[in-house]
């Protein structure tokens, strides 16, 4: 739902664009799968945050787990929804280590039941320029990360995907390495929106959807919030990521920042279109979140995307 598209790939789909297809691509992302999306289990006790809500038109439960990007799944928008079996979500386990005076091994199971669950309705930008809004459930990742309580060195936190063999995108076609990497700053990863979420609509994510833990930063392009989490590890150095690594780091940089006047090398940022609409609209500085702006203070953000 929220990774660059490979320039081969991105070329292939602009093809269709000329021809129409482009279109039903965005703006009828459901009616692909829409009859064969099932639904998960309820979470208990998911309460609204209302400081962190929208009057804006969420996107359906269908439309979110049928429109993705999730290259361990397939390169297609259709190809996670279609594939999400191939991934398996019990048993698992979740490795906090590194620059940590308690690392530990959770499981999910014990951080479904160590954690309150609130809902969170974000703005989603991609950085193939659509967008969707996304009633999340889960807990800041502050509230994680200081169960471990973590050192003095911890200037970075990375974090790991899960890589598994019955994934089918992990087989080379994808085009990118595996398993896929992010990071965030420790001030971006302790900011009050830094989510670590493990559902929607009040239900147990989707498979599709980065099942069953992933990582929520709303005012980045969706490709920085890494989905099926299997490792959080925090150190003193910038830790790689994929797409800051990719075709030589020419596609985003580490903040990958949502910046309308910073244009990606084959298209646009200035505008979007949302997920259900045909028109689009103006991308916002952050998408929207500018209380995040102070982070950045003194920082070129034409330099550091």
């Amino acid at each position: 739902m929220d990774r660059i598209t490979p320039k081969a790939l991105f070329l292939r789909r602009r093809e269709l664009l000329k021809l129409g297809a482009g279109v039903t691509l965005l703006t009828s992302a459901a009616a692909r799968a829409r009859a064969a999306i099932p639904h998960g289990p309820q979470l208990p006790g998911v309460k609204p945050n209302p400081k962190y809500s929208t009057d804006e038109k969420k996107t359906p439960f269908d439309d979110i787990a049928s429109y993705n990007n999730f290259y361990e799944l397939g390169t297609d928008k259709s190809d996670p929804s279609a594939n999400a079996d191939k991934l398996q979500t019990r048993p698992w386990q979740v490795v906090v280590d590194g620059e940590v005076k308690k690392p530990r091994t959770w499981k999910i199971e014990e951080i479904l039941h160590s954690f309150p669950l609130e809902e969170r309705v974000y703005r989603l930008r991609c950085v193939e320029a659509w967008s969707m809004v996304i009633p999340w459930n889960g807990f800041p990742l502050a509230d994680f990360l200081a169960r471990h309580e973590p050192t003095s060195r911890a200037r970075y936190v990375a974090f790991t995907s899960a890589v598994q063999p019955q994934m089918p995108g992990v087989r080379g076609f994808a085009g990118i390495p595996f398993p896929y990497l992010e990071g965030l700053r420790i001030d971006e990863a302790t900011h009050p929106l830094a989510l670590l979420a493990v559902g929607i609509y009040g239900e147990q994510l989707p498979n599709q959807d980065g099942a069953p833990i992933r990582l929520v930063v709303p005012w980045k392009y969706g490709f920085k919030s890494g989905k099926s989490l299997v490792r959080i590890h925090l150190q003193e150095t910038q830790p790689p990521t994929t797409w800051s690594q990719y075709a030589g780091g020419s596609e985003y940089g580490f903040y990958a920042n949502v910046n309308p006047e910073v244009d990606h090398p084959r298209w646009s940022q200035a505008r979007e279109r949302r997920i259900g609409e045909f028109l689009k609209r103006k991308t916002l500085m952050f998408n929207g979140y500018e209380e995040v702006a102070p982070l950045y203070a003194g920082m070129d953000l034409r330099k550091f995307f």
